[in-house]
């Protein structure tokens, strides 16, 4: 494992670099995104020639396709190994799904992150957990790479940082996060245009998922936690896109008097499940001992096997389940 590495010693390796390849997490969400886009502009001011790859599917997720330079990522097929990958919101390499194999070809291998279990698996590493989104890490690194902010950087950066936030409802929403935003604004970056196309842009099919969801919200563990699911039924029904249930686990949170919140999205054997906290519990930690991994307040994990299996080995592990 790699030392942490500062962020001037990672800026002057990023400003020297003969081509950068960025990467980050498989199911990419908007820090993974916004971050990623937020990086190659900043390389693009400062000259180093960069390319976007995705670790699952072949296009951004039309949920962030508004972005400048959304059109920029492509698929790790045919991209030569590079003299350096930049891992971005990814802990570790079978994070990078398509993209690990062209991550340990390059000649180094950088990882920021903001993960508490991210494991520094780099050459070089910057990790800092106390970061809102890893988008917060990419702006402090700007004066490194010696560009100032643009437009384009602030509007990308903005967006990962206000959707690890909740939209700046989540915990790890600090005085310092809210004036990081701020200065992302003074960049150029336009909080409610980001918003709505974040966050109202939603087709009708993704609204009906929505009522799916809601609908089926279920009290466990004496009232403690609420769950609900979907599954690949429920979206190819409703014409949603799969990309458009990133964000559903926020309207079962909205539910008042549960500790945590658990929605699984069922596939063909899996069952993967979004955890949000509502109070003092480390849902990062719960989902870690089943082999997921996230924040205290914010987690994921993938089970083999169905909704009925999940939630006996999942519920005793919750608030209350001792009960």
């Amino acid at each position: 494992m790699a030392e942490p590495t500062s962020m001037a010693v990672l800026g002057a390796v990023l400003r020297s670099a003969e081509h950068v390849v960025i990467g980050s997490h498989v199911d990419p969400d908007g820090d993974a995104i916004g971050s990623s886009l937020g990086l190659a502009h900043a390389l693009d001011s400062a000259g180093v020639p960069n390319t976007l790859v995705l670790a699952s599917g072949i296009a951004c997720p039309s949920t962030y396709a508004f972005l400048p330079g959304a059109e920029r990522f492509r698929t790790p097929s045919g991209v030569p190994a590079p003299p350096v990958f930049v891992a971005l919101d990814s802990p570790d390499l079978p994070r990078l799904g398509a993209a690990e194999s062209l991550a340990r070809e390059a000649g180094a291998l950088v990882f920021i992150d903001h993960h508490p279990d991210a494991l520094a698996e780099g050459h070089l590493n910057l990790l800092d957990s106390t970061a809102a989104a890893t988008g917060e890490l990419i702006w402090k690194l700007l004066p490194c790479l010696c560009i100032p902010p643009n437009a384009n950087i602030a509007t990308c950066l903005y967006t990962a940082l206000l959707t690890d936030t909740g939209r700046f409802s989540y915990s790890n929403t600090t005085s310092h996060t809210l004036r990081t935003a701020a200065e992302m604004v003074d960049a150029g970056a336009h909080p409610n245009e980001i918003y709505a196309s974040a966050y109202e842009n939603r087709s009708a099919g993704a609204q009906q998922l929505v009522g799916r969801a809601l609908a089926r919200i279920t009290l466990a563990n004496d009232g403690r936690v609420a769950y609900s699911w979907i599954d690949d039924t429920d979206i190819s029904e409703t014409g949603a896109l799969p990309e458009e249930t990133e964000n559903l686990i926020d309207f079962v949170r909205a539910l008042g008097g549960v500790d945590v919140v658990l929605l699984a999205k069922i596939g063909d054997g899996t069952v993967r499940a979004s955890l949000r906290a509502k109070s003092d519990s480390d849902v990062g930690a719960i989902a870690r001992t089943f082999g997921g991994g996230g924040h205290r307040a914010a987690a994921g994990l993938t089970f083999e096997g169905d909704l009925a299996g999940l939630l006996e080995r999942l519920l005793p592990a919750l608030p209350g389940g001792d009960q």
